[in-house]
């Protein structure tokens, strides 16, 4: 396939300015909507046979957030296209200054395996409304899901505006050495490091959502029932495999025990098992071998059996688990849920800044200083108070990381915002021109300029 002409012609057609009109962008984005509605069952099928997700599962954390996303950017993308007033300073009146939002052009969305649907959909649909074309590159793990989304687009989407392109590593290396105006990766912070580099070499902006060890740190005034319920069910959600899961807690030492019964119990109740709908198996041989390999036997608390033919990992939590252990050398991403513990605040606090910034931090506490100390030193991408994950589900608030664990954010406004360029306007009439900044200069113009403009 020559990628090369595929983006001269995506280029070719958003030069022809038609993805800047408004009616184009709500007609492409209720076209998604309807062909998604039409082929749930394609899609449902689909992730089901490359890792046993069940259809309230793909739908909960696939399916509906793609509907909300696509819906608010219908009655908003108006409001966020239109022209913006800003303020005027006094050298420029009887000036009038204001922002145009305009779309980058052509864009590249790398998509991520873990939630195949909504990883790669959502930036597009950001794209979308934002006025780009969009080349879109979902993950190769789940090749049945990739196939499905090739289908459906490339069948029904004028391909010189909305173009699957399937591959692996060798297309993905191909479509990354053409210049594009912008590329949105959600992955591993390795291969984020890869398409920084190749963006770099035609000063292309990203936009990077990555991962990291998201800590969840849990004092002794909590309601346990209630904290370990919300981190069972955030942990174990696609088998752990979520960017978001807390990857790791830190419990007050004075509770430990108490927490570690409650989290045993949680998971009892929930049952997870592929044969229930409310399990997924781990993705592919790779990703199970490297899970396997963290786990330590003799820190089991509770789990730890694994199928290697079916590829499943049941809850597994680890207690007595210290810093240099290999479960906490990198970004879990699966079923494994180590426990560890602190005495002060300080010195959690202290543990998670000794590690790369995660992308979420979730801090279960009743105490509002402590809340307050945690949120103020240690730097996240975002995150909860006494809950975990939900944070994702708010289109209000930005999602994305800082440091490690990413470069931009997106959902709802700040989607649209990620694929525009805001162009900074000044106009002025013709009609009226002080001479204070015009040779020849004197004392007395300068005298005047610090006294009544103060420049």
């Amino acid at each position: 396939m020559n990628y090369q002409e595929i983006i001269d012609k995506h280029q070719h057609f958003f030069n022809t300015h038609a993805t800047k009109e408004i009616p184009f962008r709500i007609k492409e984005l209720k076209r998604l909507k309807n062909i998604l509605k039409k082929n749930e069952t394609l899609l449902y099928d689909a992730i089901y046979k490359d890792f046993k997700k069940s259809e309230f599962e793909t739908y909960i954390t696939e399916l509906s957030i793609i509907y909300h996303e696509i819906d608010l950017a219908l009655v908003k993308v108006s409001k966020w296209a239109k022209k913006k007033k800003a303020s005027t300073g006094l050298a420029n009146l009887p000036g009038k200054s204001y922002i145009l939002p305009e779309p980058y052009g052509t864009v590249l969305v790398i998509g991520a395996w873990n939630y195949p649907y909504q990883l790669s959909l959502c930036p597009a649909i950001a794209a979308i409304a934002a006025g780009c074309t969009v080349v879109l590159k979902p993950s190769e793990v789940p090749s049945r899901t990739s196939a499905v989304m090739a289908e459906l687009i490339n069948k029904n989407f004028d391909p010189h505006f909305f173009k699957v392109v399937e591959g692996g590593v060798k297309e993905t290396t191909e479509l990354l050495d053409i210049k594009f105006d912008k590329i949105f990766f959600t992955g591993s912070v390795p291969v984020g490091k890869i398409v920084y580099q190749a963006a770099a070499k035609h000063l292309t902006p990203v936009t990077l959502e990555l991962g990291g060890k998201s800590p969840a740190i849990i004092t002794k005034d909590v309601n346990i029932d209630m904290t370990a319920k919300r981190l069972v069910w955030a942990k174990f959600l696609n088998a752990g495999q979520t960017c978001i899961a807390p990857d790791y807690v830190l419990v007050e030492s004075s509770i430990k025990d108490k927490m570690l019964s409650s989290i045993k119990e949680h998971i009892e109740k929930s049952e997870y098992h592929v044969d229930n709908d409310n399990y997924t198996q781990i993705i592919n041989e790779k990703n199970f071998d490297r899970l396997r390999n963290m786990i330590n036997t003799d820190k089991v608390y509770v789990g730890g059996k694994v199928n290697k033919e079916e590829r499943v990992i049941p809850p597994t939590v680890m207690k007595d688990v210290e810093f240099s252990d290999d479960v906490m050398q990198d970004e879990i991403f699966g079923p494994i849920l180590p426990i560890l513990t602190f005495d002060t605040v300080e010195e959690a606090i202290d543990k998670v800044k000794q590690l790369s910034k995660p992308l979420s931090c979730y801090v279960f506490t009743k105490s509002k200083p402590t809340r307050k100390k945690i949120l103020n030193e240690i730097s996240f991408g975002g995150g909860a108070i006494n809950d975990a994950m939900m944070h994702f589900t708010e289109q209000t608030l930005p999602f994305g990381g800082v440091g490690n664990s990413g470069i931009g954010n997106y959902h709802g406004k700040y989607g649209f915002e990620t694929f525009s360029h805001y162009k900074s306007i000044l106009q002025k009439p013709f009609w009226i021109e002080p001479n204070f900044k015009y040779p020849p200069y004197s004392t007395r113009k300068l005298n005047f300029l610090k006294r009544f403009i103060g420049l």
